[in-house]
Protein backbone atom coordinates (compact mmCIF):
# COMPACT_ATOMS: atom_id res chain seq x y z
CA UNK A 1 0.00 0.00 0.00
CA UNK A 2 2.76 2.26 -1.27
CA UNK A 3 0.83 4.94 -2.71
CA UNK A 4 -1.86 5.03 0.35
CA UNK A 5 0.98 5.91 2.72
CA UNK A 6 2.59 8.05 0.52
CA UNK A 7 -1.26 10.34 0.07
CA UNK A 8 -2.18 10.30 3.95
CA UNK A 9 1.30 9.69 5.63
CA UNK A 10 1.33 12.79 7.36
CA UNK A 11 -2.26 12.64 8.45
CA UNK A 12 -1.84 9.16 9.71
CA UNK A 13 1.13 10.30 11.56
CA UNK A 14 -0.45 13.43 13.36
CA UNK A 15 -3.13 11.24 13.92
CA UNK A 16 -1.58 8.76 16.14
CA UNK A 17 -0.60 11.26 18.35
CA UNK A 18 -4.03 13.00 18.43
CA UNK A 19 -5.55 9.40 19.37
CA UNK A 20 -2.63 8.77 21.97
CA UNK A 21 -3.54 11.84 23.37
CA UNK A 22 -7.53 11.20 23.12
CA UNK A 23 -7.60 7.68 25.04
CA UNK A 24 -4.85 9.06 27.74
CA UNK A 25 -6.54 8.80 31.50
CA UNK A 26 -5.81 9.83 34.75
CA UNK A 27 -5.69 7.02 35.84
CA UNK A 28 -2.93 4.38 36.09
CA UNK A 29 -4.07 0.87 35.28
CA UNK A 30 -6.17 2.35 32.71
CA UNK A 31 -3.58 4.81 31.16
CA UNK A 32 -1.46 1.62 31.39
CA UNK A 33 -3.71 -0.47 29.40
CA UNK A 34 -4.32 2.28 26.81
CA UNK A 35 -0.32 2.41 25.67
CA UNK A 36 -1.01 -1.57 25.83
CA UNK A 37 -3.89 -1.12 23.08
CA UNK A 38 -2.33 1.33 21.26
CA UNK A 39 1.25 -0.59 20.76
CA UNK A 40 -0.26 -3.68 19.54
CA UNK A 41 -2.98 -1.60 17.18
CA UNK A 42 -3.70 -3.12 14.11
CA UNK A 43 -3.35 -2.14 10.19
CA UNK A 44 -5.32 0.58 11.01
CA UNK A 45 -7.63 0.64 7.60
CA UNK A 46 -10.58 2.77 9.21
CA UNK A 47 -8.78 5.66 9.87
CA UNK A 48 -6.79 5.14 6.06
CA UNK A 49 -10.61 5.08 4.60
CA UNK A 50 -11.33 7.90 6.53
CA UNK A 51 -8.92 10.02 5.51
CA UNK A 52 -8.78 8.83 1.99
CA UNK A 53 -12.32 9.48 1.86
CA UNK A 54 -12.04 13.25 3.14
CA UNK A 55 -9.03 13.51 0.89
CA UNK A 56 -11.38 12.79 -2.06
CA UNK A 57 -14.08 15.49 -1.19
CA UNK A 58 -11.76 17.91 0.42
CA UNK A 59 -9.10 18.96 2.86
CA UNK A 60 -8.41 17.61 5.71
CA UNK A 61 -8.97 19.18 8.80
CA UNK A 62 -9.48 19.21 12.42
CA UNK A 63 -12.98 17.55 12.03
CA UNK A 64 -11.65 15.17 9.58
CA UNK A 65 -9.05 13.75 12.58
CA UNK A 66 -11.87 14.06 15.29
CA UNK A 67 -13.56 11.76 12.61
CA UNK A 68 -11.02 9.52 12.24
CA UNK A 69 -10.43 8.95 15.80
CA UNK A 70 -14.03 8.08 17.06
CA UNK A 71 -14.18 5.51 14.45
CA UNK A 72 -10.70 4.14 15.93
CA UNK A 73 -12.39 4.20 19.22
CA UNK A 74 -15.43 2.30 18.92
CA UNK A 75 -13.92 0.39 17.04
CA UNK A 76 -11.01 -0.80 19.81
CA UNK A 77 -14.12 -0.46 22.17
CA UNK A 78 -16.04 -3.03 20.32
CA UNK A 79 -13.34 -5.90 20.18
CA UNK A 80 -12.53 -5.37 23.59
CA UNK A 81 -16.19 -6.41 24.39
CA UNK A 82 -15.89 -9.12 21.35
CA UNK A 83 -13.11 -10.61 23.01
CA UNK A 84 -14.37 -10.94 26.49
CA UNK A 85 -18.08 -12.26 24.72
CA UNK A 86 -16.25 -14.67 22.56
CA UNK A 87 -13.96 -15.28 25.43
CA UNK A 88 -10.93 -15.11 23.39
CA UNK A 89 -7.19 -15.02 25.13
CA UNK A 90 -5.86 -13.48 21.99
CA UNK A 91 -6.24 -10.46 19.47
CA UNK A 92 -3.64 -10.29 16.79
CA UNK A 93 -1.10 -12.41 17.90
CA UNK A 94 -0.89 -10.89 21.53
CA UNK A 95 -3.09 -11.82 24.49
CA UNK A 96 -6.22 -9.93 24.84
CA UNK A 97 -7.18 -7.44 27.32
CA UNK A 98 -9.32 -9.75 29.08
CA UNK A 99 -6.82 -12.25 29.17
CA UNK A 100 -4.30 -10.17 30.97
CA UNK A 101 -6.93 -7.75 33.28
CA UNK A 102 -9.95 -10.25 33.18
CA UNK A 103 -13.33 -9.57 31.96
CA UNK A 104 -14.54 -7.12 34.48
CA UNK A 105 -11.62 -4.78 33.46
CA UNK A 106 -11.89 -5.34 30.11
CA UNK A 107 -15.62 -4.43 29.98
CA UNK A 108 -14.89 -1.06 31.55
CA UNK A 109 -12.14 -0.55 29.09
CA UNK A 110 -14.38 -1.02 26.76
CA UNK A 111 -17.21 1.47 28.32
CA UNK A 112 -14.38 4.07 28.73
CA UNK A 113 -13.32 3.98 24.98
CA UNK A 114 -17.17 4.44 24.71
CA UNK A 115 -17.31 7.29 26.61
CA UNK A 116 -14.20 8.84 25.32
CA UNK A 117 -15.80 8.69 21.83
CA UNK A 118 -19.12 10.23 22.73
CA UNK A 119 -17.17 12.78 24.64
CA UNK A 120 -14.67 13.64 21.58
CA UNK A 121 -18.01 14.46 19.43
CA UNK A 122 -20.37 16.04 21.51
CA UNK A 123 -17.16 18.38 23.01
CA UNK A 124 -16.62 19.56 19.03
CA UNK A 125 -20.18 19.62 18.19
CA UNK A 126 -19.66 16.83 15.81
CA UNK A 127 -23.10 15.93 16.15
CA UNK A 128 -23.05 14.53 12.23
CA UNK A 129 -20.32 12.17 13.43
CA UNK A 130 -21.72 10.62 16.39
CA UNK A 131 -25.00 10.39 14.66
CA UNK A 132 -23.28 8.53 11.69
CA UNK A 133 -21.57 6.05 14.48
CA UNK A 134 -24.03 5.43 16.77
CA UNK A 135 -25.99 4.39 13.69
CA UNK A 136 -23.03 2.06 12.71
CA UNK A 137 -22.70 0.88 16.24
CA UNK A 138 -26.14 -0.34 16.46
CA UNK A 139 -26.10 -2.20 13.67
CA UNK A 140 -23.26 -4.03 14.62
CA UNK A 141 -24.92 -5.10 17.63
CA UNK A 142 -28.19 -5.93 15.87
CA UNK A 143 -25.93 -8.44 13.65
CA UNK A 144 -23.65 -9.87 16.94
CA UNK A 145 -26.88 -10.78 18.07
CA UNK A 146 -28.48 -12.00 14.90
CA UNK A 147 -25.56 -13.92 13.83
CA UNK A 148 -25.73 -15.86 17.39
CA UNK A 149 -29.53 -16.40 17.17
CA UNK A 150 -28.97 -18.16 13.73
CA UNK A 151 -25.76 -20.16 14.66
CA UNK A 152 -27.61 -21.99 17.22
CA UNK A 153 -30.40 -23.19 14.66
CA UNK A 154 -27.65 -23.44 11.79
CA UNK A 155 -29.93 -21.07 9.39
CA UNK A 156 -29.01 -21.80 5.90
CA UNK A 157 -29.92 -18.52 4.10
CA UNK A 158 -26.91 -16.94 2.57
CA UNK A 159 -29.74 -13.64 2.49
CA UNK A 160 -28.92 -13.65 6.33
CA UNK A 161 -25.66 -14.08 6.29
CA UNK A 162 -25.40 -10.81 3.90
CA UNK A 163 -28.03 -8.91 6.31
CA UNK A 164 -25.57 -10.50 9.48
CA UNK A 165 -22.22 -9.02 8.07
CA UNK A 166 -23.90 -5.95 6.32
CA UNK A 167 -25.24 -5.11 9.91
CA UNK A 168 -21.85 -6.44 12.11
CA UNK A 169 -19.13 -5.66 9.37
CA UNK A 170 -19.34 -3.95 6.66
CA UNK A 171 -21.43 -0.81 8.57
CA UNK A 172 -18.39 0.41 10.57
CA UNK A 173 -16.22 1.09 7.39
CA UNK A 174 -19.55 2.08 5.81
CA UNK A 175 -19.51 4.70 8.63
CA UNK A 176 -16.04 5.42 8.69
CA UNK A 177 -15.85 6.63 4.46
CA UNK A 178 -19.26 8.69 5.30
CA UNK A 179 -17.91 10.74 8.00
CA UNK A 180 -14.71 11.62 6.08
CA UNK A 181 -16.08 12.57 3.31
CA UNK A 182 -19.10 14.66 5.59
CA UNK A 183 -16.13 16.14 7.24
CA UNK A 184 -14.49 17.88 4.74
CA UNK A 185 -17.55 18.33 2.05
CA UNK A 186 -20.20 19.29 4.86
CA UNK A 187 -22.64 17.42 1.71
CA UNK A 188 -24.78 14.31 2.97
CA UNK A 189 -25.05 13.49 -1.33
CA UNK A 190 -21.59 12.84 -1.38
CA UNK A 191 -21.71 11.41 2.65
CA UNK A 192 -24.55 8.77 1.07
CA UNK A 193 -22.31 7.67 -1.63
CA UNK A 194 -19.23 6.98 0.29
CA UNK A 195 -21.36 5.34 3.01
CA UNK A 196 -22.50 3.01 -0.13
CA UNK A 197 -18.91 2.18 -1.10
CA UNK A 198 -17.60 1.62 2.37
CA UNK A 199 -20.77 -0.99 2.74
CA UNK A 200 -20.23 -2.59 -0.54
CA UNK A 201 -15.90 -2.86 0.92
CA UNK A 202 -16.88 -3.76 4.00
CA UNK A 203 -19.18 -6.60 2.63
CA UNK A 204 -15.71 -7.84 0.18
CA UNK A 205 -13.61 -7.45 3.50
CA UNK A 206 -15.80 -9.77 5.74
CA UNK A 207 -15.71 -12.49 3.42
CA UNK A 208 -12.22 -12.53 2.59
CA UNK A 209 -11.94 -12.99 6.58
CA UNK A 210 -14.20 -15.99 5.68
CA UNK A 211 -12.17 -17.41 3.40
CA UNK A 212 -9.09 -17.38 5.96
CA UNK A 213 -10.83 -19.73 7.88
CA UNK A 214 -10.53 -22.05 4.92
CA UNK A 215 -6.70 -21.55 4.27
CA UNK A 216 -3.08 -21.78 5.62
CA UNK A 217 -2.33 -18.80 5.90
CA UNK A 218 -1.00 -17.13 9.39
CA UNK A 219 -3.69 -14.72 9.74
CA UNK A 220 -3.87 -14.41 13.82
CA UNK A 221 -6.34 -17.05 13.94
CA UNK A 222 -6.50 -20.35 13.63
CA UNK A 223 -7.92 -22.36 10.29
CA UNK A 224 -11.10 -23.64 11.88
CA UNK A 225 -12.08 -21.42 14.04
CA UNK A 226 -15.17 -20.26 12.45
CA UNK A 227 -16.36 -24.00 12.34
CA UNK A 228 -15.39 -24.24 15.80
CA UNK A 229 -17.42 -21.52 16.79
CA UNK A 230 -20.56 -22.86 14.54
CA UNK A 231 -20.25 -19.49 12.49
CA UNK A 232 -22.18 -19.99 9.38
CA UNK A 233 -20.19 -18.27 6.51
CA UNK A 234 -20.26 -18.20 2.64
CA UNK A 235 -18.42 -21.14 2.20
CA UNK A 236 -20.03 -23.35 4.43
CA UNK A 237 -23.54 -21.78 3.38
CA UNK A 238 -23.54 -22.19 -0.42
CA UNK A 239 -21.41 -25.91 0.47
CA UNK A 240 -24.84 -27.05 2.54
CA UNK A 241 -27.03 -25.96 -0.27
CA UNK A 242 -25.29 -27.86 -3.03
CA UNK A 243 -24.43 -30.94 -1.84
CA UNK A 244 -26.45 -34.39 -1.48
CA UNK A 245 -28.55 -34.99 1.33
CA UNK A 246 -25.92 -37.67 3.38
CA UNK A 247 -23.13 -35.48 3.26
CA UNK A 248 -25.11 -32.47 4.05
CA UNK A 249 -26.40 -34.33 7.29
CA UNK A 250 -22.81 -35.77 8.02
CA UNK A 251 -21.47 -31.94 7.97
CA UNK A 252 -24.26 -30.64 9.66
CA UNK A 253 -23.82 -33.30 12.66
CA UNK A 254 -20.17 -32.98 12.97
CA UNK A 255 -20.85 -28.64 13.38
CA UNK A 256 -23.39 -29.66 16.27
CA UNK A 257 -21.47 -32.10 18.09
CA UNK A 258 -18.18 -32.27 16.93
CA UNK A 259 -17.32 -29.03 15.84
CA UNK A 260 -13.80 -29.02 18.44
CA UNK A 261 -12.64 -32.17 16.91
CA UNK A 262 -9.99 -31.74 14.24
CA UNK A 263 -10.26 -34.42 11.77
CA UNK A 264 -14.34 -33.50 12.01
CA UNK A 265 -13.10 -29.81 11.19
CA UNK A 266 -11.27 -31.17 8.03
CA UNK A 267 -13.27 -32.61 7.09
CA UNK A 268 -15.78 -30.09 6.70
CA UNK A 269 -13.17 -28.28 4.97
CA UNK A 270 -12.34 -30.70 2.66
CA UNK A 271 -15.68 -30.77 1.93
CA UNK A 272 -15.93 -27.10 1.55
CA UNK A 273 -13.47 -27.05 -1.03
CA UNK A 274 -14.67 -29.96 -3.06
CA UNK A 275 -17.93 -28.37 -3.73
CA UNK A 276 -16.55 -24.85 -4.77
CA UNK A 277 -17.35 -23.37 -1.61
CA UNK A 278 -14.28 -21.00 -1.60
CA UNK A 279 -14.59 -20.15 -5.65
CA UNK A 280 -18.22 -19.32 -5.09
CA UNK A 281 -17.29 -16.57 -2.16
CA UNK A 282 -14.60 -15.17 -4.12
CA UNK A 283 -16.63 -14.40 -7.07
CA UNK A 284 -19.17 -12.98 -4.51
CA UNK A 285 -16.11 -11.23 -2.66
CA UNK A 286 -14.96 -9.85 -6.56
CA UNK A 287 -18.51 -8.85 -6.97
CA UNK A 288 -18.87 -6.44 -3.90
CA UNK A 289 -15.30 -5.25 -4.60
CA UNK A 290 -16.02 -4.06 -8.49
CA UNK A 291 -19.53 -2.20 -7.22
CA UNK A 292 -17.56 -0.34 -4.92
CA UNK A 293 -14.98 0.24 -7.29
CA UNK A 294 -17.26 1.42 -9.86
CA UNK A 295 -18.82 4.13 -7.26
CA UNK A 296 -15.13 5.12 -6.74
CA UNK A 297 -14.68 5.55 -10.30
CA UNK A 298 -17.65 8.20 -10.69
CA UNK A 299 -15.03 10.57 -9.03
CA UNK A 300 -12.50 12.15 -11.04
CA UNK A 301 -9.30 10.21 -11.63
CA UNK A 302 -6.60 11.77 -9.12
CA UNK A 303 -3.48 10.33 -7.06
CA UNK A 304 -6.27 10.03 -4.24
CA UNK A 305 -8.71 7.95 -6.07
CA UNK A 306 -6.06 5.84 -7.10
CA UNK A 307 -5.18 5.33 -3.25
CA UNK A 308 -8.30 4.66 -2.29
CA UNK A 309 -8.33 2.01 -4.89
CA UNK A 310 -5.24 0.63 -4.26
CA UNK A 311 -6.80 0.14 -0.36
CA UNK A 312 -9.95 -1.59 -1.64
CA UNK A 313 -8.00 -3.89 -4.07
CA UNK A 314 -5.84 -4.83 -0.40
CA UNK A 315 -8.71 -6.05 1.41
CA UNK A 316 -9.75 -8.70 -1.16
CA UNK A 317 -5.94 -9.72 -1.96
CA UNK A 318 -4.53 -9.30 1.29
CA UNK A 319 -2.70 -12.60 2.51
CA UNK A 320 -3.41 -11.86 6.33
Amino acid sequence: MDSVKKIIGRELETFEKKFADAVRSQTPMLDRIMKYIIKRKGKQMRPMFVFLSARLNGEVNESTYRAAALVELLHTATLVHDDVVDESMERRGFFSINAIWKNKIAVLVGDYLLSKGLLLSTSNDDFMHLHILSDAVRLMSEGELLQIEKSRKLNLDEGIYFEIIRSKTASLLASACAVGAYSTSQDKEAMEKMKLFGEKVGIAFQIKDDLFDYGKEDVGKPTGNDIREKKLTLPLIYTLNNIDKDTRRKIIYSLKNENKNKESIRFIIDCVVKSGGIKYAETKMNLYRDEALQILHTFDDSPVRSALEELVRFTTDRKY
